[in-house]
């Protein structure tokens, strides 16, 4: 069933003016100043979908400057499979008029303004939406009073909204009070204030403007959680037995290490900040070397510099965790926008052959299960795996099923099992086990670990002919895990015209824009691969089912014209049918984008895409 639209009089359900319209999901925009708390909206928002047995995601961009700037939190929230933040608004809340004058044309026609009179004056000509004016501001301060000013607008219009959607009150009140219950008495009264007044004012348009959405039932029985990726690539990382890191702070990675600083000395583990970036990724070496699977993290700069020793742990075969946030670059660039140029980096970015393990988490759901993935990988081949999220996953808020974490919790600490006579840390025939200070062995001759080239031993050899093995078996053990790898489920038409391929946090997008190219007439499908290093097997014959192949990928077109998970696709399979969708304006796709980049490629021949009612 698909919803009516907001600017509907009836709701396309028989409902009269002032009665409250049924709809599946709304994307509401808040755009202000990072100041301003737009982002504790949204975030109230978010966690009122996850307690509601709602499907929900967000999107928002801060500035990078210390002294804050224009920002925005946008939030899509509703019943059903939400698999994008949404490419239009249909509510657009704006405190200046800056905020109007850069994000109308965010807002779909029909769809509703929301503005402060007290900071914007819009055009009284522009009749394409329904326009509230509200004095939040001044409101604000008259229901908060004192020294408080303003402080409590962003609380003020959560009361707006709260009553524009028909929101409970109980859980929304629930939810301020325990953000703000461990601070002062009088910072949880004057929100609770600021909220009241703000879901009491006084406007006829806002009683005609009144939603309420649908109570379908979720398919699962299981409890939802809500969280940003970050914080669930770092209970991921906890469920997957990591007791032990260290890191240096950086944009957008450091909340992951603040949360491990936070939680693993609970399970006996603890997470230090280094002075640096190369002493971070050496203390977690450290505890790698003492039996321990550790975690080191960063973003695109930090991870440059973790690149020397990161060669010493694929010689010395260490079993480590390195997550890196992405952002834009290069150089310090764009320290609080998405992108997704370091794969190149993460795949080849060390000095001499040094194979290693790529994974990419798909959303905020897959952020906790792909920690769970690479512990398992680096454990089994005693290796190096690189976790390559981005900001917009960071950041963005959703809801899941609670995963089951008795079933998912790894046992932590070092394997001292006693090592036989026959014991080998480098075996030629078989993986290697690494053999932590305190592990018994028969022999009683504790191996070498080095980053010089070394015998089965690990005692340091120059041999031409065993640097050749070594260098091979490094390298085979790492196809070994690729061929252990199933193809990706393809989602859509299982051949056809074209083919969409994505990793990261594309996608979402990426699925709503295969669901436009088939109604449009296209026979379209879409893989989305989690392994980017080794590539799972059996892609070339999905690719061959398809006249065209295109990777949809935030980074630049390179000098050749295709970005660099095509790059990767190309070289290894030959196939001239693989194009590439690129951007590199520091924001997610939209579903619109990639639509375009398909349609505009395969140029007149293609069909009209037309998007059913209500949908983004």
């Amino acid at each position: 069933m698909v919803s009516p639209k907001l600017s509907d009089p009836s709701g396309g359900n028989g409902v009269s003016a002032g009665q409250p319209r049924s709809i599946r999901d709304a994307v509401i925009r808040l755009a202000g100043n990072s100041q301003d708390g737009i982002q504790t909206i949204g975030g109230f928002l978010a966690r009122l979908a996850g307690r509601s047995d709602q499907d929900v995601m967000t999107y928002m961009t801060i500035p990078s400057t210390i002294s804050g700037g224009p920002s925005i939190f946008q939030v899509r929230m509703g019943t059903g499979d939400i698999l994008s933040a949404g490419d239009q608004a249909d509510v657009l809340v704006v405190f200046y008029q800056h905020s109007y004058e850069e994000h109308l044309d965010s807002l779909r026609p029909g769809g509703v303004l929301l503005y402060d009179t007290d900071h914007v004056q819009p055009d009284p000509e522009d009749k394409r939406f329904t326009a509230i004016g509200v004095p939040i501001t001044s409101r604000t301060i008259e229901a908060v009073g004192g020294a408080a000013k303003d402080k409590g607008k962003n609380i003020f219009v959560l009361g707006l909204l709260a009553r524009i959607f028909q929101l409970d009150v109980a859980k929304l009140t629930a939810l301020v009070q325990e953000r703000f219950g461990g601070r002062a008495e009088d910072i949880v009264r004057n929100a609770m204030l600021a909220f009241d007044a703000g879901y009491a004012y006084p406007a006829d348009n806002i009683r005609d403007c009144c939603f309420r959405f649908d109570g379908a039932p979720r398919a699962s029985d299981r409890s939802q959680v809500t969280m940003d990726g970050n914080q669930a690539l770092a209970f991921g990382l906890i469920a997957a037995g990591v007791r032990y890191g260290a890191a240096y702070p950086i944009t957008p990675w450091s909340s992951i290490m603040e949360m491990l600083r936070t939680e693993l000395p609970k399970y006996g583990g603890i997470f230090v900040q280094a002075e640096d970036e190369l002493a971070a990724v050496s203390y977690a070496l450290g505890a790698a070397y003492a039996g321990h699977l550790a975690v080191t993290g960063s973003s695109g700069p930090g991870l440059s510099l973790k690149m020397e020793a990161l060669g010493w742990a694929v010689m010395a075969e260490m079993p480590l965790i390195v997550v890196n946030v992405q952002r834009g670059g290069p150089s310090t660039g764009l320290p609080t926008s998405v992108e997704q140029s370091d794969l190149l980096q993460a795949v080849y970015g060390s000095h001499g052959d040094t194979p290693r393990v790529v994974l990419a988490p798909r959303n905020v759901e897959d952020c906790f299960h792909v920690a769970l993935e690479a512990g398992r990988i680096a454990r089994k081949y005693s290796t190096p795996v690189l976790i390559l999220t981005d900001q917009s996953l960071a950041t963005r808020i959703e809801a899941f099923d609670e995963p089951d974490l008795a079933g998912l919790m790894v046992a932590a600490g070092p394997d001292l099992a006693e090592r036989a006579a026959d014991f080998k840390p480098y075996p030629l025939d078989r993986l290697t086990r690494h053999a932590p200070p305190g592990a018994r062995i028969a022999t009683g001759r504790f191996p070498n670990v080095t980053g010089l080239e070394h015998d089965e031993d690990g005692h340091p050899s120059g041999n031409p002919a065993m640097h050749a093995r070594m260098t091979a078996r490094r390298r085979e053990k790492i196809k070994a895990l690729g061929a252990e790898l199933p193809p990706p489920d393809v989602h859509g038409d299982a051949e056809g015209d074209v083919l969409l391929v994505g990793w990261g946090s594309t996608w979402g997008p990426i699925r709503e824009a295969v669901a436009l190219l088939r109604q449009g007439g296209r026979k379209a499908g879409q893989i989305h691969l989690r392994h980017l290093h080794p590539l799972p097997s059996g892609l070339d014959g999905i690719f061959a089912r398809y006249r065209d192949v295109f990777v949809v990928e935030m980074n630049d077109e390179g000098l050749y014209g295709f970005g660099q998970l095509a790059t990767l696709l190309r070289a290894r399979y030959a196939n001239p049918a693989i194009h590439g969708i690129n951007k590199t304006d520091g924001l997610t796709f939209k579903v619109r984008e990639i639509v375009d980049g398909v349609t505009g490629h395969l140029g007149q021949e293609h069909r009209q895409v037309t998007r059913p009612p209500f949908s983004r």
